[in-house]
Formats: structure tokens, C-alpha cells, sequence
């Protein structure tokens, strides 16, 4: 496995950084792009983006926060990013659409490319994935996919519900059941516009977990519902990129 930090062409051509792993065999192999969490381009994501090389794919995870703080450390370029109220749409799809290009040109490629979030960036996995030709998407306990943030919080980000019917690729999602964004009441609502769209998908809410379970680093980790998550994920992609 190779992992380094490359630079690519995001939204209108502006060149981001981004952390690359990737298998060094010649494949051919799916790619997955990894839309991080609120907290930025950090180690962890950085850990998981490595664990789906190691797993087979090529992976990439742009740093959605570059052009806030070029130069700066995730904590700071995180706190530039909330300040603005988060990635506009526009950029987040333009960014995606960059990193995709990436994968499908690296030479050990298949062409099929899955897109992958958690937090903020599970809401932005389902924005992708409603406005970009991909080949499968994973919503992590993506925030306002329904509703919109509650007065008082920063982040500008707007229900993306009306969109599902341009859901281009199957949709797996995972939620903690003690999660207030979403709440289980807002994952039933997703749930059941994807049915009313005829669109193909997979939704797991796990009792006992809230927002961020799968994150190994915070009192907010639950490892039977991360474990039971990376499983169902690493079966979803197979499917649907291999």
C-alpha cells in the first residue's frame, strides 16, 4: 500500500490537497472517495481512508478545508470552515467530482468510484451522490439530509430530501438511534422518500449508539456498532464497486 498526500483539481479547477492510499498491485480496483467529518483532514480519517486501501480499494480524501486555511492545522482550518458556516454545496460537489477524476484515472483503476461520509461529510456523501454519476454511496450519520440545523448553529446547510430522485448509485446508511441530527424520526422521513423514489438502498440504526460511534478517538465510539458498520460497508462497496 502507498500513502501519501497528492494534489488534485477540485471545484473550478482549483488545485486542493488530498491524502491518497492505494493499493500498489495492478488491480484493477474500485476507488472511494472519503468525505471527512467536521474536524477536518485529520488522523483518523486519515486511518480510515488507509483501511479501505488495505481492504482493496483506491481511496482518496480531499481536504474539503484547503482554501479556508491553506497551511493549517485540521483544528484551526476546522474552526476557519465553521466560522464561514461549512463547505458550500457547490464547492463540496465540485471537490468530489475533482477527487472522482482522480481515481478513475490512476492506471490500476476499474472506473467505478463509491463516495463515503461521516458527520457533515455523510450529508455531503448523499449531496454527491444526488448530484454526480457515481457507483455507490454511504451516509455515516449525515446531519440535515433532512431538516435544517436548529437557530443558533453556524453551520449553513440546507435539506437535501427533494433531491433524492436524482440519486445516481444504491445508498447505505448507518445511524445511532440515540442521535438527535439525525434523529431516528429524520432517518424514518429519508427512508421512506428513498422507497416513494423506487431508489435502492440499505438503512442500519443501532440501538445504543449516537452521533459519531465509529469514531475510535472520542467517548462517543461504540465498537459493536462500528464493527457491525465496517462489515456492512465493506459488503456494500464489494458489491457495487468490485
Amino acid at each position: 500500500m502507498l500513502a501519501e498526500t497528492v494534489p488534485i483539481r477540485g471545484d473550478g479547477g482549483d488545485e486542493i490537497e488530498a491524502y491518497l492510499a492505494r493499493p500498489m498491485s495492478q488491480g484493477p480496483y474500485g476507488g472511494v472517495v472519503v468525505l471527512h467529518h467536521m474536524p477536518g483532514f485529520d488522523a483518523p480519517t486519515k486511518e480510515i481512508t488507509r483501511t479501505f486501501a488495505v481492504h482493496g480499494y483506491n481511496t482518496i480524501m480531499p481536504n474539503l478545508y484547503h482554501r479556508d486555511a491553506p497551511g493549517a492545522s485540521p483544528d484551526d482550518a476546522a474552526a476557519a470552515a465553521r466560522a464561514q458556516g461549512g463547505v458550500p454545496d457547490a464547492r463540496l460537489i465540485g471537490d468530489v467530482a475533482g477527487a472522482a477524476a482522480y481515481l478513475r484515472g490512476l492506471s490500476n483503476s476499474n472506473g467505478k468510484v463509491g463516495v463515503i461520509g461521516y458527520c457533515s461529510g455523510g450529508r455531503q456523501s448523499v449531496l454527491a451522490a444526488v448530484s454526480l454519476p457515481l457507483d455507490a454511496a454511504v451516509d455515516c450519520y449525515g446531519a440535515f439530509v433532512v431538516g435544517s440545523p436548529p437557530e443558533g448553529m453556524p453551520l449553513k446547510a440546507g435539506p437535501v430530501k427533494h433531491l433524492i430522485k436524482d440519486l445516481s448509485c444504491p445508498l447505505l446508511g448507518l445511524f445511532g438511534a440515540d442521535d438527535k441530527y439525525p434523529s431516528p424520526e429524520q432517518v424514518a422521513e429519508l427512508e421512506q422518500e428513498l422507497k416513494d423514489q423506487d431508489k435502492t438502498y440499505e438503512f442500519h440504526s443501532y440501538e445504543g449508539a449516537g452521533h459519531a460511534f465509529f469514531s475510535v478517538n472520542r467517548p462517543a465510539y461504540r465498537p459493536e456498532a462500528a464493527l457491525d458498520g465496517w462489515q456492512r460497508i465493506f459488503t456494500w462497496f464489494n458489491r457495487y464497486l468490485s
